[in-house]
């Protein structure tokens, strides 16, 4: 049960291997001894996570998880959550791509919006199943400021974004009734391994201040945030640019 001050006992890690997911992880274990399960492919760098995460005190599972396979989600959701109740989901995975390929690309666009949308809907329906089960329940939902309005250059993914962003507001209002909160973060962009070798963005954040601002919004239990916090107005004038004169804009 998540105590007092907010701080959970049991956290799942949905895409186990994010930077910020892991700077999430992190800023609970700062408070007190976390359960952490991570969900994620099978590889040498969940392994190193995992030491990481043992390192800071966490007990630690592995469960394996492909995006892609929804099938299998089902499963994996029932492993994740067979060793007793989880605190905090945390649904933090997602492909980046090449943006003028993704467009021209079947099978490249096909698979971005499989992970970024198709996939997150999976787990999210799951998600919803199991925590109305326990009556309780916390997730973070990392999104994008990507999805608030898609522009030219980069709309296959700021489409999935956006997709992602619609459904798990959508899916905090329907579990409210249940007490349980959906937060939904909108970064920029964040300097992680996603984002090698991209030029520094405005407003740029690193994994740790996201993790500071979605783990503040959701013990406050909010439903949705920006990371910084100045993107909130940056998007609402962005937001009622008309298209004219928003596709000539150098972003």
């Amino acid at each position: 049960m998540i105590d007092a001050v907010g701080n959970p006992q049991s956290l799942l890690l949905l895409g186990g291997t994010s930077d910020i997911a892991l700077a999430i992880a992190r800023k609970y274990l700062a408070e007190r001894p976390v359960k952490v399960v991570l969900a994620a492919r099978a590889t040498e760098r969940r392994k190193v996570a995992a030491e990481q995460l043992r390192a800071a005190g966490a007990e630690v599972s592995e469960v394996d998880f492909e995006a892609a396979d929804t099938a299998s989600h089902p499963a994996v959701l029932d492993q994740a959550f067979a060793g007793g109740d989880i605190d905090v989901a945390v649904v933090a995975f997602g492909l980046l791509g090449d943006a003028e390929q993704l467009w021209q690309d079947h099978a490249k666009a096909v698979e971005l919006a499989t992970v970024n949308y198709t996939a997150p809907v999976s787990v999210g329906v799951l998600l919803a199943e199991k925590l109305k089960k326990q009556g309780h329940g916390k997730v973070i939902a990392l999104s994008s400021v990507a999805g608030e309005r898609v522009r030219r250059s980069n709309f296959v993914y700021g489409s999935t974004k956006a997709g992602f962003d619609g459904f798990y507001l959508g899916l905090g209002e329907a579990l409210a009734p249940f007490g349980i909160t959906v937060t939904v973060v909108r970064p920029g962009q964040v300097r992680t391994k996603m984002t090698e070798g991209m030029g520094k963005a405005p407003l740029e954040q690193t994994a740790e201040q996201v993790a500071d601002i979605a783990v503040d919004a959701a013990r406050r239990g909010k439903d949705l945030v920006w990371a910084p916090a100045q993107f909130r107005l940056v998007m609402s004038v962005l937001r009622h640019v008309p298209r004219p004169i928003f596709r000539k804009l150098p972003i």
